[in-house]
């Protein structure tokens, strides 16, 4: 079954003006539930374009999206803001934790919108820092983390309200080799022992050959789509390993 449906997708700025741009050509694009697909491609190749549509963060100019059986281009803002927050967590570059919060309560975050009562986020904001190795630092400002503790914090708050699809944007383009492996198990972790459908974007080749199906654009356009798959240590062996 697929979770994902994109069919002629067209993206375009500046609409009937002079300087129209069109930055997407018509995408055609398939996700499985619960598979790991990494789309990779060079600056300008829009794969930001294509990640913010999937995500919910912009809507496509011409074309269908279908996420989970639901046709996303008919809803309005307020049911793309509630799809978003339930169904799609976000992983960053930079990780965009709240510097005045704990990394626990960093967690709880998404959770605050969606109403959990306050044990409720505490218990599952503990859980989902223990499955991503940070029990603990949970108490713990960002500015007392390293680059991987905060970006497994964020890994941890994308989880917070247990969605059906995690899209990961140049999650270790932060961190040095050994962390970015670490991160990177993380995301297997979820994919193989939690069942989620799991979507990198990413220029780099070799964390694209970890995922199950690695997908290339090229000026706006699809102009690969090969199996990946390649092993990658175990999550609880890198955890172990990390300072």
């Amino acid at each position: 079954m697929n979770i994902i449906e994109l069919r002629g997708i067209v993206k375009r700025y500046f609409v009937g003006k002079p300087n129209e741009l069109e930055v997407l050509h018509g995408i055609d694009l398939s996700v499985g539930e619960g598979e790991f697909i990494s789309i990779v491609g060079e600056s300008g190749s829009g794969k930001s374009t294509l990640m913010n549509i999937i995500g919910l963060l912009d809507r496509p100019t011409e074309g269908s999206y279908i996420l989970n059986g639901l046709d996303t281009l008919v809803q309005p803002d307020s049911e793309l803001s509630r799809l978003r927050g339930q169904k799609i967590g976000f992983v960053f570059q930079t990780f965009n934790l709240i510097g005045r919060m704990t990394a626990q309560k960093n967690v709880e975050v998404p959770m605050l919108y969606n109403h959990v009562p306050a044990k409720e986020r505490a218990e599952r904001s503990a859980y989902l820092m223990e499955i991503v190795g940070m029990s603990d630092r949970m108490k713990h400002q960002p500015n007392e983390l390293s680059g991987g503790q905060k970006q497994r914090t964020a890994i941890a708050r994308a989880m917070a309200n247990d969605p059906d699809v995690i899209l990961a944007d140049e999650p270790t383009g932060a961190l040095d080799t050994e962390t970015g492996e670490l991160v990177m198990s993380i995301f297997l972790d979820l994919h193989q022992n939690y069942g989620k459908t799991v979507i990198l974007i990413t220029h780099n080749q070799k964390l694209a050959a970890k995922t199950q199906r690695i997908v290339t654009l090229k000026d706006g356009n699809i102009v690969s789509t090969r199996a990946g798959g390649h092993p990658i240590p175990g999550p609880r062996d890198l955890l172990e390993a990390a300072v």
